[in-house]
């Protein structure tokens, strides 16, 4: 079987701020650095350490794609490894990336670049799952209190208090199989529809997406706080090799 990643990592970092770009040289949270490597090398490894795993495909802006590109040539030279172009959208820059995977493809994952900290356990799990059903997700049990808002004249008014026992928190990676990937997102751009993840591009063609338990740890780097966080996990991650 086949297995293709994909990791978009085109953001422009606007949440981490102007503070985070003096301290670390840079807003965009993808490479920034842990541990002297950018987070989306921390990303990239995770994957290309698995034998399964056939490809891998991250997804830049245009300005990005030659040194990005010479990084990973010289992280990963005996892996597939390859750079494409991204878009303004993370929609855009999956079906970018998806454009180029070869019809032989099986199974295509799809991971965010500023997700360092998945497991290859969880990665296992997702992937055995997804090529048992079809369609499968990483996802954590909601833990705080989600309320269903209106908002009208700046404010905003609870209409809903949703039960945590049917809510999720969707992580990374969301494995597909490769033509319902593809036919999902042919019918969102004919549609003109943009999602916030891949499966709910694919939920709109009535596949039932399962969802396979994460941990806490896969978090998605976004704003200055989770370097602090990311530094803790990095170092405990570091810490569990080192006793192997």
């Amino acid at each position: 079987m086949k297995i293709a990643v994909i990791v978009p990592a085109a953001g422009l970092g606007t949440r981490m701020g102007k503070s985070s770009a003096e301290k670390t040289g840079t807003s965009r949270k993808q490479f920034m650095l842990l541990d002297g490597a950018p987070i989306l090398l921390h990303a990239v490894r995770k994957f290309a350490s698995l034998e399964r795993v056939g490809e891998i495909v991250v997804a830049v802006r245009a300005e990005d794609v030659e040194w990005v590109g010479e990084l990973l040539e010289r992280e990963f030279p005996a892996r597939p490894v390859r750079v494409v172009e991204g878009g303004n959208s993370r929609q855009q820059s999956v079906e970018n990336a998806l454009a180029v995977l070869g019809p032989e493809t099986d199974l295509v994952a799809v991971h965010d670049g500023v997700r360092p900290f998945i497991d290859a356990e969880t990665i296992h799990r997702v992937l055995d799952e997804a090529a048992e059903s079809g369609a499968a997700i990483v996802g954590v049990p909601a833990v705080d209190t989600v309320k269903q808002v209106s908002r009208s004249t700046g404010k905003a008014r609870i209409r809903a208090t949703l039960l945590r026992e049917k809510l999720v928190m969707a992580q990374t990676p969301q494995v597909f199989r490769y033509e319902l990937l593809r036919r999902a997102f042919e019918s969102a751009r004919q549609d003109g529809f943009s999602g916030t993840d891949e499966s709910s591009l694919v939920e709109r063609l009535d596949v039932e997406v399962t969802v396979v338990m994460g941990n806490d740890h896969n978090i998605k780097i976004t704003k200055p706080g989770d370097m602090e966080l990311a530094r803790l996990f990095l170092q405990d991650e570091m810490a569990k090799d080192h006793a192997l």
